[in-house]
């Protein structure tokens, strides 16, 4: 018995030790791998460097799948709609450029918005353009369809609206909708149309998803015409003078990282100051911005009625005589001269007569302010009007160059002439509601 207690006294110590043991071993290992990491801190750092950017990595792809998922289920339940047996289904021809974002424009179409619009049922018509302007000529064999999309940047979107606005038939295929799909390094047009997110591919997917909704809003073209080329089309404005020739300077110094801005307003003040544009300006007088279209067609009315002002019209025909047109001139010494639109906020109603502002900046500024502004923060003055021209006597050779739509274009006489509400864009609901409110 006592052997036997002395056996469980063993038994019941020896238990009691293995928690305490356990703790030892524990804070040993914690000890080693403490030391280990402090005896070789470089190796640890950069352990730990590489971990947490391979987590954020594998989670961003995972937040990416999630949205591609959720789109495609949105998606199919337009294509999981009935038709009649005498509707077709929608037909859509998409102009892809690839060299966009840095040739990853194929690759982000084929992930984000391919998917959706096949799982819509939309029947879909991919274009690539293999080089510089070529959707323009593309635009003339293009044959009638129920929607475009334009798939890239900036400059892949005017040289589509170029292209289309330039047939001979252009009355016909410019009521075609037109839906936008950001894909490009510079997309100036998706923050009139679509929700605002620093997500690619939930900006793509949301994009593509407002096509299949068919929401649509009209939008302002600018014809800009020379004598010596064909007309340029363009949905936001034409800029030319100090800032736009900084602007498209501002990639060169790219090694500067977040001083990048700074450092061109800086070397551009250094070469020349003041810059001072001169040009002379001839306009026509802002005119009433033409009604909206009825929604709805207005009932036809009856036999008698229409063969009684068939006949007025043939004895008395009504004479219009079209008023004189009213040229007005002006010659302006300017550090920036920007045609705008109002296509920004597309959705805000214009109950003036302004059609196309016309901003001649007064070179006021020094080139302190030049530097540290980087924009045009002085005194400015505003013309109205529906038609503009540079006189070609004030353009002398070495002008610079304009700015159209974020596209260089040589610097020559041009006559600006606004289309309103020429082209329908499909638009996002969320962000028509947002634009409204901002109003």
């Amino acid at each position: 018995l006592a052997v036997s207690m002395s056996r469980r006294g063993i038994l019941v110590s020896s238990t009691s030790a293995t928690p305490a043991r356990s703790l030892f071993k524990m804070q040993l290992v914690l000890f080693k791998l403490f030391r280990t990491l402090r005896n070789h801190w470089k190796k640890s750092t950069f352990a730990v460097c590489v971990l947490s950017y391979g987590g954020h990595w594998l989670y961003g792809k995972h937040c990416d799948n999630v949205l591609r998922r959720e789109a495609c289920i949105e998606a199919r339940a337009f294509g999981h709609q009935l038709i009649g047996p005498q509707e077709h289904l929608k037909k859509a021809i998409v102009i892809l450029n690839p060299a966009a974002c840095n040739r990853k424009a194929n690759s982000l179409f084929e992930k984000n918005a391919a998917p959706i619009l096949h799982l819509a049922g939309v029947e879909v018509k991919i274009v690539k353009t293999d080089y510089e302007g070529q959707a323009k000529k593309l635009m003339e064999l293009m044959d009638q369809t129920d929607m475009l999309i334009i798939a890239g940047g900036d400059g892949t979107l005017q040289e589509v609206i170029t292209g289309l606005l330039r047939r001979v038939d252009e009355e016909t295929f410019s009521k075609i909708p037109i839906g936008f799909i950001p894909l490009g390094s510079s997309n100036s047009l998706s923050q009139s149309l679509h929700l605002v997110s620093d997500n690619k591919v939930q900006h793509i997917t949301s994009a593509t998803l407002s096509i299949l909704k068919g929401e649509t809003v009209p939008l302002d073209v600018l014809q800009i015409k020379s004598e010596k080329e064909q007309p340029v089309f363009a949905l936001f404005g034409l800029r030319w003078g100090a800032f736009r020739d900084v602007t498209a300077s501002i990639s060169k110094y790219w090694y500067l990282g977040p001083l990048k801005t700074r450092a061109a307003h800086w070397f551009s003040s250094l070469k020349q100051w003041p810059q001072s544009h001169q040009a002379s300006l001839s306009y026509l007088a802002p005119v009433p911005r033409p009604p909206d279209l009825p929604t709805e067609i207005p009932p036809r009315p009856n036999l008698l009625y229409r063969i009684y002002r068939r006949l007025k019209n043939y004895w008395n025909p009504p004479i219009e005589e079209p008023e004189p047109e009213r040229w007005e001139s002006k010659d302006i010494s300017t550090l920036e001269l920007t045609v705008s639109t109002h296509n920004k906020n597309p959705v805000k109603r214009v109950s003036t007569d302004i059609i196309v502002a016309l901003h001649g900046n007064v070179c006021i500024i020094n080139s302190i302010e030049f530097l540290l502004i980087g924009v045009v923060y002085c005194l400015q003055r505003e013309d109205d009007s529906m038609v503009i021209t540079l006189d070609s006597d004030s353009l002398t050779e070495g002008a610079g160059f304009y700015g159209i739509d974020n596209e260089e274009y040589e610097a020559m006489s041009v006559e600006v002439r606004l289309l309103p509400r020429k082209l329908r864009f499909f638009c996002s609901a969320e962000r028509r509601e947002q634009l409204a409110q901002a109003q």
